[in-house]
């Protein structure tokens, strides 16, 4: 088994990364385990987020690591809540508190489209001068009521209807090969294959 470390600390993101990455021979380490402290994520963008908890996890742990950051877009939002999505109604962190927020920000609108994206970036060492990186987006529209129990975050508002469901409603192995996490994914193992 090949050891990458997952910068993050988040339990459901841990099991998704883990069952695509499984079947290739890699083995996530949550960062924790290691005693890593999740990383600052100051900056505007995905991937300057996602770069930033890579390189932080490879250097304090010397391995491979490997960083997602994502989070759903909002046309009518103007992109938000965007990089700050799993803290948008604030601290601590709450999947039902920030479901709420953006049915509230998003009630005076009629455009309900929305896209989450996800960039995977994966340092193969501290100073890796060029890390792997691959992004991935899902495009659905945000519902006004929450609907299925599967999933984190806004997957219960998260309507694909090429689908018919919410991401709360699909089983776990049909979201990994259809979200933005498992699309970012096909996109690293190819360049990991390739690298």
């Amino acid at each position: 088994m090949k050891k990458l470390l997952l910068a993050s600390n988040n339990a459901k993101k841990l099991k998704e990364l883990d069952a695509l990455l499984a079947p290739l021979g890699y083995v996530l380490i949550p960062q924790g385990e290691l005693g890593i402290p999740e990383a600052e994520e100051p900056h505007p963008t995905f991937i300057e987020n996602a770069l930033a908890k890579a390189r932080h996890a490879a250097r304090l742990s010397g391995l491979p690591a490997l960083a997602d950051d994502s989070g759903l877009c909002v046309h009518a939002l103007a992109g938000a809540p965007g990089v700050i999505s799993a803290r948008y109604a604030g601290e601590p962190k709450s999947d039902a508190r920030n479901n709420e927020k953006l049915l509230a920000d998003l009630a005076p609108h009629t455009d309900r489209r929305a896209h989450f994206v996800s960039c995977l970036v994966l340092c193969r060492h501290t100073n890796d001068p060029q890390p792997l990186i691959a992004e991935g987006e899902w495009h659905g529209e945000i519902l006004t009521e929450l609907r299925g129990t599967e999933g984190f975050g806004y997957d219960p508002l998260f309507f694909v209807p090429a689908l018919g469901r919410t991401a709360a409603e699909l089983e776990p192995e049909l979201k990994n090969r259809v979200s933005h996490r498992g699309q970012a994914m096909q996109r690293l193992l190819a360049r990991l294959q390739g690298a």
